[in-house]
């Protein structure tokens, strides 16, 4: 520990925890809307493919600190692109790419 503070060390480790994930279907879609691939999300996460695959399937989410950079990546995306941030509870989960990874 190298903060003895015990108030900062619970701060730090709340920190982002209050920044509250989308549903997975709408993290597959904001990645969909940008025309980006699973690799390239997890390239820039610093994560495994596999990773945002489990993570757009709801089977896991992100941890830190690979969760802070999702999230700030996952709000960017809807900013950019505000029809896919909702939720479409009609449409089909978008499949998973295939490929190595």
């Amino acid at each position: 520990m190298s903060d003895p503070d015990p108030l900062k060390r619970v701060d730090a480790l709340l920190e982002g925890l209050d920044e509250v994930l989308p549903p997975p279907r709408v993290r597959a879609q904001l990645r969909l809307a940008a025309n980006l691939t699973q690799q390239e999300i997890a390239d820039a996460v610093g994560v495994r493919r596999l990773s945002v695959v489990n993570w757009e399937l709801g089977k896991s989410n992100p941890r830190r600190p690979h969760r802070q950079v999702y999230i700030h990546l996952l709000n960017q995306l809807a900013k950019r692109f505000p029809q896919a941030a909702v939720l479409d509870l009609g449409s089909a989960t978008p499949a998973s790419e295939g490929g190595s990874g």
